[in-house]
Formats: structure tokens, C-alpha cells, sequence
């Protein structure tokens, strides 16, 4: 009897993987077996940095507000006490925007918490 391979199955199925990693250097491009690990690689690498980018955003928002702030004789940390003793309660993304947008409508909300704190 005739032995029966898997060839075609097996080709399709590194290609599959190979095109995955199309973008990575050296082995880990052209190997299976290294393009396989380069593959888990990225997706743990892109697991773990999609938390990341929130905290980034946060640090990001903080900065901003922070400067903007300073220009109103604040320190951050007082202003977001001020903020929730006047029960204001907007996001540090839109207080961000707000920021560099709309500095008058930001300089109403300094004053505002500024007035309960």
C-alpha cells in the first residue's frame, strides 16, 4: 500500500503562519519553528501592550491638564480635591480637551472648583 502524506495540508499551514510573521527579522520570518515563537511573541507583546496604551493615555491626559493648570496657580493634585469637593465630575480625557480646545470654558471650571475648594 501506498504511503500517504500530508504535504499539502502541512505546506498551507506554515504559509499560514509564515504570512503572520511577514514582517519580522532574519529566522523569524523564513523558519517555521522560529516563526512560530516570533508569532506567540507578538501576540503576548500585543496583549500586554493594549493595557499599556490606557495607562499611556492617562499619563498623557494628566500632563496636559497639569500644564494648563499651572497657569491658573494650581498644583494637579489640588485641583482634582477641588474637583470633587464641587462634585464636578468630568473625566480627565474631556478635562484634557477641554484644556486645549476650549481654554475659557476649562478657565469656568478652575473657578468653579476653585469657588468649593
Amino acid at each position: 500500500m501506498s504511503r500517504a502524506t500530508n504535504a499539502v495540508a502541512r505546506h498551507r499551514k506554515h504559509m499560514r503562519m509564515r504570512r503572520k510573521t511577514r514582517g519580522n527579522f532574519g529566522a523569524g520570518r523564513n523558519q517555521w519553528r522560529q516563526s512560530k515563537l516570533m508569532r506567540m511573541r507578538g501576540l503576548r507583546y500585543a496583549w500586554f501592550h493594549r493595557f499599556k496604551r490606557r495607562r499611556d493615555f492617562r499619563r498623557l491626559w494628566i500632563t496636559r491638564m497639569s500644564a494648563a493648570i499651572r497657569e491658573h496657580g494650581i498644583s494637579y493634585s489640588r485641583f482634582i480635591a477641588m474637583l470633587k469637593k464641587a462634585n464636578i465630575q468630568l473625566s480627565r480625557k474631556s478635562l484634557s480637551e477641554l484644556a486645549i480646545r476650549d481654554p475659557k470654558a476649562f478657565a469656568a471650571v478652575v473657578e468653579t472648583a476653585k469657588k468649593a475648594g
